[in-house]
């Protein structure tokens, strides 16, 4: 089956719409899909709650949902380097959901491996903790956290074959595989597509039988959140 869409606009068509709990892979700007990103945008729909590590940065990624005032809800681990997003949250115009960032990834892992939810030590005595069901193992205080089932899933990997195996690049695998699993429906941005067979079983970082629909983009910004640089000693 040939799972590849003519442009990122057609992936998301029929599957995106207002109200949705949407999942979106990266960490930082590392790993984002952009050109997905840009169509959710170009779709307008709206009141969205989405589950990302981040939130982007001012005008690019996320960001730019958040510009147009397509997001109600965010469920992230850090909110840091965008502006917006702190004018909206202070201003009372969007809902945050702060979740540790271990937690988001067994969150997710646990929606795609059907888990409902799960005991975690993390949080215990903080905010994080306020409203949820604490329970004692072994002497030790747990709290309840509910597992992630997003309708759609929006991922980047680096190269993906016509049957949806996907090979991820170094760090830009990050939350990607977890989103991906989560979501009942998947659609992975790719830079490269090869053949069915192309990529060796053992070098496969994801099983196509998890995406449904792949958007090629060769040349992605790949946008650096921050880069610092120190002077080498001779």
């Amino acid at each position: 089956m040939n799972k590849v869409y003519p442009s990122a606009k057609a992936a998301l068509e029929g599957v995106v719409r207002d109200g949705q709990l949407i999942a979106v892979g990266g960490f930082g700007l590392c790993g984002i899909p952009e050109a997905l990103i840009d169509a959710l945008r170009d779709s307008g729909v709206k009141n969205l709650t989405v589950i990302s590590n981040n939130a982007g940065v001012d005008g690019f990624g996320l960001g730019k949902l958040l510009e147009t005032r397509q997001i109600k809800k965010m469920i992230s681990s850090y909110v840091g380097e965008n502006k917006e997003f702190e004018r909206q949250y202070l201003a009372g115009e969007l809902e945050i959901e702060f979740t540790p960032q271990g937690t988001l990834a067994e969150k997710l892992r646990a929606g795609g491996a059907g888990i409902p939810a799960f005991f975690t030590k993390t949080g215990v005595g903080t905010i994080v903790a306020e409203g949820k069901e604490h329970r004692e193992f072994n002497g030790e205080t747990y709290i309840l956290e509910h597992a992630l089932f997003p309708e759609v899933a929006l991922i980047k990997a680096d190269v993906a074959d016509l049957a949806g195996n996907l090979r991820f690049r170094l760090t830009a695998r990050n939350f990607n595989p977890a989103v991906a699993m989560a979501g009942k429906i998947c659609i992975a941005e790719v830079e490269r597509i090869v053949p069915t067979g192309a990529i060796e079983p053992d070098d496969v970082h994801l099983p196509g039988i998890y995406v449904h629909r792949i958007v090629h983009n060769p040349t992605p910004e790949k946008r650096i959140e921050r880069r610092t640089t120190r002077e080498r000693k001779v």
